[in-house]
């Protein structure tokens, strides 16, 4: 079991959540399920619609776009935030190549999160404008 300091600092490493406070960091924490899968196990699809995102707490993953590699994961890394915020398909195909354990954000407790701490909708609003802001200027 992943102690609850522990959740928080895996959440405090996302671009999405830098903003947060600690307490706010906690509300997400405590909707993030902690789960288990073995290698080979696809996470997410390629066009597939965004539902959560994940934060790989140990193990690996292969990222391809259009059936080609161009990324590697590892403990610590995470995708699947921005998918979820825009509800937009996915840009490519996550698949574990070791025993992975992840911590997981679904879609419903993410909303239900922000619905509950307003002051978290400005902070994720601020860090997704800072994460987009190279690509449109």
């Amino acid at each position: 079991m992943l102690r609850r300091d522990a959740k928080i600092e895996l959440m405090r490493t996302v671009p999405l959540f830098s903003q947060c406070t600690k307490r706010e960091l906690g509300q997400i924490a405590s909707v993030a399920d902690l789960i288990d899968v073995p290698e080979g196990t696809r996470l997410v699809t390629e066009g597939g619609r965004g539902r959560d995102f994940m934060i790989i707490v140990e193990g690996a993953a292969e990222v391809r776009r259009s059936g080609r590699k161009i990324n590697t994961l590892s403990d610590g890394d995470f995708f699947g935030e921005v998918a979820v915020v825009i509800e937009g398909p996915r840009i490519a195909s996550v698949t574990t190549t070791a025993p992975t354990r992840l911590l997981v954000v679904r879609e419903g407790a993410f909303w239900s999160v922000l619905e509950q701490i307003p002051s978290i909708q400005i902070r994720i609003l601020r860090a997704l404008a800072e994460r987009l802001r190279p690509l449109v200027i």
